[in-house]
């Protein structure tokens, strides 16, 4: 019996009697396109929701007491503890490129546990704002920050009592003669930090008592216990023991921010401040929502070395990222942003931004 014979298979290459896909049925376009309004470069600008200024910026600075030249932070490459006399070229620098203001904190030789050094007409914070508002005048806006933790042998923000708790009310009378001295030196604006309940009711009364109404009061209103403040220790050389955070705000709570920002400013607040930055946008965008005062937001000395870290090792574009995390606080609410880049990003605007740059313009 004759097997039957197979079929012949197809070579391998073979196409099927017909590859054509099948038609598919017509769909109308998207009615709604929002990438017209990204299609050009002019068109972004044209639409641009938050705008970044160099006025809008405020920069951080540290004097050294008895400092003969300037001394690096290593932890916050680029920024450094200033002379008295760096101190006055780099804050001219930044006002002739239009950053809005400076925020001083100084750096003593001597601490003890009362931070006396605060207080003394000729300490370094109080000399250093005298001879800039001499200098300067009323071509920026002069700020200083008004806590003891610079000042203090125990790095803490206030006086300790007997048992080595911060003493909150004996802490506010060292607060009301801290604003008196830094109003005599010509502080345009005081900014109290150190999170005493009760800070800017002490300090306004003591300014108003002393005929120094018109000075004003930026508020740390939501300064957070936070990690991201380590480098900043290392710049006004810290010596702090334990922690801060039976008074500074746990990083768990935002609800807390606004009532921290209804008591400032009922106490006379004139503008207010979310700190840190960046891990606190949704704080920022709270408290901006609800304040009837200017909001301000620091980007802090942790958020500054990881920008800088990450830049170092390839990983980032860190002129781009810089741009992006500001305009992300005035996204979020802010009115002014705090930052170490101020006098930089400042001069990349009025000497005119790289074409890679030039989508913040």
């Amino acid at each position: 019996m004759t097997r039957p014979v197979p079929p012949a298979q197809p070579a391998s290459n073979a196409q099927p009697a017909s590859s054509a896909l099948p038609a598919l049925p017509d769909v109308p376009g998207p009615i709604e396109r929002p990438r017209r309004l990204r299609s050009s470069l002019a068109m972004r600008s044209l639409v641009r929701e938050t705008t970044l200024r160099p006025a809008d910026l405020v920069l951080p600075m540290f004097v050294r007491e008895g400092a003969r030249e300037d001394r690096p932070v290593s932890s916050m490459p680029g920024v450094v503890q200033h002379t008295e006399d760096s101190l006055l070229r780099a804050a001219e620098q930044a006002v002739e490129r239009g950053v809005g203001g400076l925020m001083l904190f100084g750096v003593p030789e001597r601490k003890d546990p009362v931070g006396s050094g605060a207080t003394d007409p000729d300490g370094v914070l109080n000399r250093a704002l005298a001879r800039l508002r001499s200098e300067l005048g009323d071509a920026t806006v002069l700020m200083a920050d008004l806590c003891l933790d610079e000042f203090t042998d125990h790095g803490h923000c206030g006086v300790l009592d007997a048992a080595g708790h911060v003493d909150n009310d004996a802490t506010l009378a060292r607060y009301r003669e801290m604003a008196l001295s830094q109003a005599e030196a010509g502080a345009h604006l005081l900014g109290p930090s150190g999170m005493m309940d009760g800070q800017v009711a002490a300090v306004r009364d003591a300014l108003d008592a002393a005929g120094c109404a018109d000075v004003g009061i930026f508020a740390y209103t939501a300064k957070y216990a936070s990690a991201f403040y380590g480098p900043f220790r290392e710049a006004v050389d810290s010596s702090l023991t334990g922690d801060r955070r039976t008074y500074q705000q746990d990083p768990a709570n935002a609800r807390e921010a606004l009532r921290e920002l209804a008591l400032d400013v009922a106490e006379g607040a004139d503008l207010v401040m979310v700190k840190p930055g960046l891990p606190y946008l949704d704080v920022l965008t709270q408290v901006a929502e609800a304040s009837p005062v200017p909001v301000g937001a620091y980007q802090v000395s942790g958020e500054y070395a990881m920008i800088e870290a990450a830049a170092a090792n390839g990983w980032i574009d860190r002129d781009r990222t810089v741009l992006e995390s500001l305009l992300a606080f005035r996204r979020a609410g802010a009115s002014t942003v705090l930052t170490y880049y101020a006098s930089e990003v400042a001069d990349w605007f009025t000497t005119g931004l790289p074409d890679h740059l030039r989508e913040f313009a």
